[in-house]
Parts: structure tokens; sequence; C-alpha cells
């Protein structure tokens, strides 16, 4: 029960703001802070719930790795000046997604989730690069996010280890409520 209830506090204990609108993308602080954001940190957490959850052994890291590799990517695109539209209501609808991908656990093919969290991830690194103020050196900011990211990453493998041997009930629970969070982001996009 002490496991839940501290699944259901780390899920619960984001603001209401979304991650984007209004904060520095310039310094590493400014990239280590970004990803507390609450649709970032549920998506991050959430990867590595699902990778804890879904995929065997040393294949978790892939859940992780694709998410940073993806992201990267994307970020790299947003700095290019790539701009796809309604990528914010895309990043709320990630959280929905990976709500469920928890619900679903393993009936869900690893190759088809890590597929999607890839394309999640672009939506997120899209975001991050798009952000960077003209004139301004990418490295600093980017070494934050993926750090902080990172770190997201690891808290959710870890909850998710040890929420491995939970019944089905609390998977379920878990992913329905973040699908609902992600709808209250969406809805405030």
């Amino acid at each position: 029960m002490k496991r839940i209830l501290s699944a259901a506090a780390l899920l619960g204990s984001t603001t209401l703001a979304l991650a984007h609108p209004g904060h520095g993308a310039e310094t590493l602080a400014d990239g280590l802070a970004h990803p507390f954001g609450p649709d970032h940190l549920l998506a991050m957490v959430a990867v590595g719930l699902w990778s804890a959850a879904a995929l065997p052994g040393a294949r978790r890291w892939l859940g992780p790795l694709t998410f940073l590799a993806a992201m990267s990517v994307g970020a790299l695109l947003g700095v290019a000046g790539v701009v796809l539209p309604g990528v914010e209501a895309g990043i709320a609808l990630s959280v929905v997604l990976f709500g469920a991908m928890l619900v679903m656990g393993t009936r869900l093919n690893a190759g088809a989730g890590l597929g999607l969290i890839a394309c999640a991830a672009l939506l997120h690194g899209l975001a991050h690069g798009a952000e960077l103020p003209a004139g301004h050196s990418f490295a600093a900011y980017a070494a934050g996010f993926l750090a902080t990211t990172s770190a997201l990453h690891l808290a959710g493998l870890g909850l998710g280890q040890a929420l491995r041997q939970a019944k089905t009930v609390v998977w379920q629970l878990l992913g329905s409520g973040l699908g609902l969070a992600g709808l209250f982001m969406l809805a405030r996009v």
C-alpha cells in the first residue's frame, strides 16, 4: 500500500501549468529545471514505469534510451527551425498515450511501445529546441534537460521495479490517473 500511495503522490504532485510557455531556455539551470513541468515530469516517469513493467531484464533501458535519442533529434530539429502545429497538444496527448501504455502493460508489443515512445519524444524535443532564444548556445540548455530527463526516467524505472509484483489493478489505476492528467492538460492547451 505504501508503494501505491507513493506512486499516486508522485503523479499527483505536479502543478497545473504546462512546461513550455514563459520559462528560460538559455542556461544549464534552465535545462535542469525544465522537465519538472507536469507534462514532462509525468511523461518521463511514465516511460520508466512502462519500461520496468513491460520490458525484460536489460531491455528495460530501451524505453529511456529511445526517448533520450528521439528527444535529442527533435530538439535539434526545433533549433533548426522545424515547426509542427499542435506540438503542445501532442505533448499533452503523449501523457494520455503513456497512461494507456501502462494500462496495457505487457499486452503492448515492445517494438510498438518503443515506437510510440520515440514519436512522443520527438514532440517533446521539438518543443525544447524551438524555445531557444536567438543568439544563445543550445549546448548548456540541452545538457540540463537531458540530465533531468535521465534522472526522471531512472525514478520511473525504480518505481516500476518496486511495483513490478503489484497487481494488475495497481498498474491500471496508475495508467488511468496518468491518462486523466493528460486529458486535463490537453483541455488547457
